[in-house]
C-alpha cells in the first residue's frame, strides 16, 4: 500500500508538469464535475491510500492552470515551487500558528520573515506584521487597527464600547477603489456605502485637490484609504501628496498595496511609491506578486499597540508570550504561514524578487507594443505596471466578442472587464518565470481572435 503523501507528492509533480502544454481553462462542464466529486454521504472509510488517488483524478481535469505561463486573468501568481514544497511541511507539521506556546517555530519563522519583509519593503522596522489569509483580510486587520486609533484619539475605546454612540469617523477614499476595500469597511461596521468616493483621474488615480477639498470641509475623525495598483491600470495614486495632507489633519492614512507595494522592490518603478512609507498602514498580498501558495497577506501596522489592541484575543487558559502572532491578525488557531514566506525570501533574495517584478513590467510594456501596432486595438492605460487594459474596434460588442473568442479558443486567458463605462480586456502580467515566448504566445492569440471576430464582421451581409 503506497503512502497517502507519496501519492499526493506524485500528482503534484504530474499537474506542474503538465502546466507547459494544459489549456489555461477547464472545459468540463459544472454537471460533469460534480458527477466525478459527488455520489452519496460514504458510510464507511476508504484507505487514505486510494481515497487520495481518486481525489486527485477526479480533481484534475477542473483544475485551473493558474500557476502556468498561459493564464492572465486575474493578477494570481504562480505558487513558487519552494513556497509550495514548505507549505506541504507546514501542512505535515500540523502546526498552530496563533500562540507561541502552540509552536515556537512558527511564531518564530513569521517573527524573522517579518522582519526580512519590512526590510525588503522599506518599511519602518517597528511596524507589526500580521500574517493573514489575502488583500482583503489585510485590509480588514489594518483598518480595524486604524479605527481604534482614530477612535481612541477622540477619546473612545472601541474595543470595549463598539460603534454604538461612538465618534462619527470619516473614510475617504479614491473612486476606483478595490471591492475587496468597501467589503473590509463594510465587515467593520462602516457600511459600503459610507465611504466617501473621492475622484480619480482617467488612470483610476486619487486627485489630491478633490481629497484637500473633502478634508477642509469636515473636520471629524478620519481614515483616508490610498492605492497602490489599481486593479485595471496598475496606477498608483499621488501617495507623497496624500500623505502629506493626512499628516496635517491628523488623519490615519492606509494604503491598499496588495500588487502595486511590491514596486518597492525595484529601483527604477520605486518613483511610484514614493510616500508610501509615511502611510500608517499597509495592506498586501503574498499570493499575487510574491508567489506564495494560498492563502497568503500581510497587515502591516505602524502603530503596533493599535494593531495589537484591535486583533488580540486573551483567556486565562492561554498562555502569553510576547510573541503571539493572534496578537496582530483575526484567527486565535490559524495555518502557520510564515514557513513558506520564510523559505521563499530564502530562495529568490531581494535580487530574485526585484528582477521577476522587473521582467513582469518589461513584458507588460513590450505587450503593449505589439497590441498598440495592431489596427483597431488599443491599450487604455498607461502602462506603468503589470497591467494592461484593452479594448478592440468601436463598441463593446466587439471587445466582447474578442473576449469570449480568445476563451474558447483556450490556448491563452484574460477576462473581461468595465472601465469607465466601457468594456475592456483585462490582462495581467504576474505569473512567475514568464518570458518573451509567452508574450508572443499571448499577443498572437490576442491578435488572432481579434482578426476572426473582424473577419467575420466584414463577411456578414449589410441590413
Amino acid at each position: 500500500m503506497a503512502h497517502p503523501f507519496d501519492i499526493a507528492v506524485a500528482h503534484s509533480k504530474l499537474f506542474r508538469e503538465s502546466l507547459k502544454d494544459r489549456a489555461p481553462r477547464p472545459d468540463i462542464s459544472a454537471q460533469a464535475l460534480e458527477a466525478r466529486l459527488g455520489g452519496p454521504v460514504p458510510e464507511r472509510g476508504t484507505p487514505a491510500d486510494v481515497v487520495i488517488e481518486a481525489l486527485a483524478r477526479a480533481a484534475d481535469p477542473g483544475l485551473v492552470a493558474s500557476p502556468g505561463r498561459r493564464f492572465f486573468g486575474w493578477i494570481i501568481g504562480a505558487s513558487h515551487e519552494a513556497g509550495v514544497a514548505a507549505d506541504w511541511l507546514t501542512s505535515a507539521w500540523g502546526q498552530n500558528a496563533g500562540l507561541y506556546a502552540a509552536s515556537p517555530s512558527a511564531a518564530l519563522a513569521e517573527k524573522v520573515s517579518s522582519r526580512w519583509l519590512l526590510e525588503l519593503l522599506r518599511l519602518p522596522e517597528a511596524c507589526s506584521v500580521g500574517f493573514v489569509t489575502g488583500a482583503t483580510m489585510a485590509n480588514f486587520t489594518c483598518l480595524a487597527a486604524a479605527r481604534s486609533a482614530v477612535l481612541a484619539r477622540a477619546g473612545w475605546d472601541v474595543e470595549a464600547l463598539g460603534l454604538w454612540g461612538a465618534p462619527r469617523v470619516r473614510v475617504l477614499l479614491g473612486q476606483d477603489a478595490h471591492a475587496s476595500v468597501f467589503a473590509a469597511l463594510r465587515f467593520l461596521g462602516f457600511g459600503a456605502e459610507a465611504p466617501e468616493r473621492i475622484a480619480t483621474d482617467k488612470e483610476g488615480r486619487m486627485l489630491a485637490s478633490a481629497l484637500e477639498r473633502a478634508l477642509d470641509a469636515d473636520p471629524s475623525p478620519a481614515i483616508v484609504i490610498a492605492q497602490a495598483g489599481q486593479i485595471n491600470t496598475g496606477a498608483f495614486d499621488p501617495l507623497r501628496e496624500i500623505a502629506a495632507l493626512c499628516e496635517q489633519r491628523k488623519c490615519w492614512l492606509h494604503v491598499d498595496g496588495a500588487f502595486g507595494l511590491w514596486a518597492r522592490l525595484c529601483p527604477e518603478l520605486a518613483h511610484l511609491t514614493l510616500g508610501i512609507e509615511r502611510a500608517d498602514s499597509w495592506a498586501t498580498d503574498g499570493h499575487k506578486w510574491l508567489q506564495l501558495p494560498y492563502d497568503s497577506g500581510f497587515a502591516i501596522v505602524r502603530d503596533a499597540a493599535a494593531h495589537r489592541r484591535a486583533m488580540a484575543i486573551s483567556a486565562s487558559y492561554l498562555p502569553s508570550n510576547e510573541y503571539d502572532p493572534s496578537h496582530f491578525a483575526p484567527e486565535l488557531s490559524r495555518r502557520a504561514r510564515g514557513f513558506a514566506l520564510w523559505a521563499l525570501l530564502r530562495t529568490l533574495g531581494r535580487t530574485g524578487l526585484c528582477e521577476m517584478v522587473r521582467r513582469h513590467c518589461q513584458l507588460a510594456q513590450q505587450l503593449a507594443g505589439i497590441l498598440t501596432a495592431e489596427p483597431g486595438v488599443r491599450v487604455v492605460n498607461e502602462v506603468v505596471l503589470n497591467q494592461l487594459i484593452v479594448r478592440f474596434g468601436e463598441d463593446d460588442a466587439v471587445t466582447n466578442a474578442v473576449i469570449a473568442e480568445l476563451q474558447a479558443e483556450n490556448v491563452c486567458f484574460a477576462e473581461g472587464a468595465s472601465w469607465r463605462e466601457q468594456r475592456v480586456m483585462r490582462v495581467s502580467i504576474i505569473a512567475g518565470d514568464l518570458n518573451d515566448d509567452d508574450i508572443k504566445c499571448l499577443a498572437d492569440a490576442i491578435v488572432r481572435s481579434f482578426c476572426s471576430i473582424h473577419a467575420r464582421s466584414a463577411a456578414r451581409p449589410s441590413p
